[in-house]
């Protein structure tokens, strides 16, 4: 593998106890194959059975970047309908404070609409999603840089609002979810430091690279500089040949970062497993 290519992992806050989830994490950041600890941000378990346990994303991620100190951390990705962009820029910066500069911000547009339902929180449709969408970037990216902000749009107003202290990263890492070529594509070109394609197949990545190029160069911006990642998705029966071909295949294929995303049940023989194979075949 080359020394730019990173193996992050990632544990889902649902169907699984807490202690499993925070042992996940600081066996992560003790093993230096391992770049980056991501979690999701849902309130109901997107796999299995729905009505099963979920943590919430922000709690548990404070608390792993207490509990780390090596590792960066984040969420893949959050979903900005669940909260206002004021809010969440206040809480990214925290939670970069609390994990001295390792924090990385996922955002997304949201979909899950049980759970969005459920809570009476306006999902509304694709079109309203991505209006709210690019505001919620606009509103969050003035917010981490800026010493005031006012923004007045469809969805949120803000006059002179301050976030104040921001985080140590001069530049917070924002990485952009989805593939979508009219509405996401566009915001990870003007927003993002890094994209990630959510699953990996040869062609689409292909053609949704090329996609971004173009908005790249629309606003003027080096394609080299978007961290690309995508998941490699591993499930209690997934044997040790069919991860590193997946591995192999998403590096050859121009894919920056391969997130190992274990499934439930997460076990600690799992990943232990599947990290000694790792630190045997890259490091």
């Amino acid at each position: 593998m080359g020394s730019d290519f990173e193996i992050a992992i990632k544990v889902a806050p649902h169907h699984i106890e807490w202690e499993m989830m925070l042992w996940a994490a600081i066996h992560a950041d003790t093993s230096p194959v391992y770049s980056d600890f991501w979690n999701f941000d849902h309130f109901y378990p997107i796999y299995g059975d729905s009505s099963g346990p979920c943590l919430e994303s922000w709690v548990t991620l404070a608390a792993i970047a207490q509990a780390t100190s090596r590792i960066r951390v984040g969420c893949m990705v959050n979903g900005v309908h669940y909260r206002h962009p004021a809010v969440v820029a206040n809480m990214a910066s925290g939670l970069d404070i609390i994990s001295d500069g390792r924090f990385e911000l996922g955002l997304g547009a949201g979909w899950n609409e049980e759970e969005s339902g459920a809570y009476g929180i306006p999902l509304g449709s694709l079109t309203e999603r991505f209006d709210r969408f690019d505001e919620a970037l606009a509103v969050i990216v003035s917010l981490l840089h800026k010493e005031k902000t006012s923004f007045h749009g469809k969805y949120f107003s803000l006059t002179e609002a301050l976030n104040n202290p921001k985080g140590p990263q001069d530049k917070l890492p924002i990485c952009i979810g989805g593939t979508g070529e009219r509405r996401t594509l566009p915001n990870v070109a003007k927003y993002a430091s890094h994209w990630n394609l959510p699953s990996y197949d040869e062609t689409l990545f292909a053609n949704k690279l090329n996609s971004l190029r173009f908005y790249c160069d629309e606003v003027e911006r080096d394609l080299n500089e978007i961290k690309i990642s995508t998941h490699i998705f591993v499930e209690e029966s997934s044997d040790h040949e069919t991860i590193l071909k997946q591995l192999r295949n998403q590096q050859e294929g121009g894919i920056d970062q391969s997130i190992i995303y274990f499934q439930p049940p997460v076990t600690k023989e799992k990943i232990m497993s599947v990290t000694e194979l790792l630190c045997e075949s890259v490091l």
